[in-house]
């Protein structure tokens, strides 16, 4: 008889997909016995009007709603802070996050400053949260971060300038209402950058030395939908099957690097867009290739597995040439999406590299990359990506 297999905790949120999900908001929340709400959002989800539907759902179910939408991208902490102070003096007693990852993120930062006082920084690391969130309730615009499904929090330490990650199941949201419909609003950029995103997550769940049965399933078909339909939600903004596609695999990859953590692009996007505040898809998009030339011989069947999912063909290839065409396959959807150009192009210098790669060793999500490196090898996959 063959052993068990390993014992795995998984943790996700209660979900709720589909189209006008988010109009469950009202429901959920009376659920909660909530009576006065901070709804956690951005500039750009409230001039669309996302924010707008939410909080009239909300007020329909006789539910006070508190809007701060002071939150910008790569979350920082002092936002939290502010967030935190206007949750306490408006006598909130549940948050409703509506938006992307910044948003999302920003939310679980002020639920865990809430609940255990401190400041959001004190939290760094895994598992440093001791007393569960407000209830919260999540509703995500863009398909890519997958913070509604996940028990990780990314904000900036902008003493520091980098980007810390607060990993813990206290940061599961309660309820992730999923609505394909609120990212028809999403420019060509912002579909291109998330979705690079939740490729990434997807594959560096896969490649995770904390993979499992349950994790794989959902990541490679996270792979093989971003494949396939990234390239007409971004042609074709209106296709509700691509939007669909692309919230389903978003979701999936959530749920994989959720339980199986993440790698080395992520803790070297983190340090990159802590140290020059850019979009986090862009970084990973631009990161990729270069960890995956690193990682290829540490995990070489996972990553022809990867590329079976995208339908870049390796038959035949020795491992040598699978890796390169891997590489080059995904060069080339990363440009067709209009991600182009070097990272030097996003304003950042060689006379960082050192410092990017000491924060990037430090990063929660190196500990579970393929393959283990030095401070010289995350210096050199920076100079390549530069």
């Amino acid at each position: 008889m063959e052993p068990f297999k390993a014992l795995r905790k998984f943790v996700i949120p209660e979900i709720v997909y589909g189209a006008d999900a988010h109009t469950l908001v009202g429901y959920y929340a009376k659920g909660f016995a909530l009576q006065t709400v901070l709804v956690v959002s951005d500039p750009g989800v409230e001039q669309v009007g996302w924010c707008g539907r939410v909080i009239a759902r909300l007020s329909e179910a006789g539910i006070c709603a508190v809007p701060f939408t002071r939150v910008t991208s790569n979350p920082k902490d002092h936002e939290v802070m502010a967030g935190a102070t206007v949750y306490r003096d408006r006598r909130c007693d549940g948050i409703v996050a509506v938006g992307g990852g910044s948003p999302m993120d920003c939310a679980k930062g002020i639920g865990i400053v809430c609940s255990n006082g401190g400041h959001i920084l004190d939290y760094t690391g895994v598992d440093q949260v001791p007393l569960p969130m407000p209830p919260l309730i999540c509703i995500p615009t863009t398909a890519g971060s997958a913070a509604d499904i996940s028990q990780f929090a990314i904000i900036t330490d902008t003493g520091e300038q980098r980007k810390v990650a607060i990993v813990s199941k206290s940061l599961v949201p309660d309820v992730s209402l999923i609505d394909p419909l609120l990212t028809s609003t999403m420019s060509a950029d912002l579909t291109a950058c998330t979705g690079m995103d939740a490729l990434v997550h997807a594959i560096e769940a896969y490649v995770s030395n904390a993979s499992s049965p349950f994790t794989d399933l959902h990541a490679l078909e996270a792979i093989r939908l971003i494949g396939r339909h990234l390239p007409e939600a971004i042609d074709r903004p209106l296709s509700t099957p691509a939007r669909d596609a692309m919230m389903f695999a978003s979701t999936q990859a959530g749920i994989a690097f959720s339980n199986a953590s993440l790698g080395a692009v992520h803790a070297m996007a983190h340090s990159l867009g802590g140290a020059l505040d850019i979009p986090h898809g862009a970084c990973n998009a631009r990161l990729l290739e270069h960890v995956i030339t690193y990682n290829f011989p540490a995990a070489v069947e996972r990553y022809r597995a990867v590329a079976h999912a995208l339908g870049i063909e390796l038959h035949g290839m020795h491992d040598t040439q699978a890796c390169t065409a891997l590489v080059r396959g995904i060069a080339d959807f990363r440009q067709r999406l209009g991600i182009t150009g070097p990272l030097a192009g996003q304003g950042g210098t060689r006379s960082q590299l050192s410092d990017l790669a000491a924060k990037a060793m430090q990063d929660a999500c190196m500990v579970t990359n393929p393959r283990r490196p030095t401070l010289q090898d995350i210096e050199a996959i920076y100079a390549a990506a530069f």
